[in-house]
């Protein structure tokens, strides 16, 4: 039972010395007000919440995130063609792609994918 306090204890103490070390080595100003906010990203987070957002970066936000979803989702099916039935195989990546260009054409027949908009 004492070993074990002892070596949570040498733990604790470790990794305490690794964050103080970490913070006096750092160079990240406590006054940098953009490192300070929550995003990162050009936004204030003081200011007003409902500003004026582009619809077409929205959009496109969405199919970029569709579409990666979709790549991790194709990769699995390619470790799996020598697991299952070659049959079951084609039947299902078959429609997953068939589902893919359906919905690629949706997008190109919305004008989802011109940036003129």
């Amino acid at each position: 039972m004492i070993t074990i306090i002892m070596m949570f204890l040498i733990t604790f103490i470790i990794s305490f010395i690794f964050i103080l070390i970490s913070f006096i080595i750092s160079k990240k100003s406590l006054m940098d007000r953009e490192k300070c906010s929550p995003f990162e990203c050009g936004f204030d987070p003081k200011s007003l919440a409902r500003m004026p957002f582009s619809l077409h970066f929205f959009l496109i936000t969405m199919i970029f995130l569709i579409f990666d979803v979709e790549i991790a989702l194709i990769f699995p099916m390619i470790s799996t063609f020598k697991m299952v039935n070659m049959f079951n195989w084609w039947k299902i990546n078959l429609f997953f792609i068939i589902m893919l260009l359906i919905g690629l054409y949706h997008e190109w027949n919305q004008n989802m994918l011109n940036w003129t908009n």
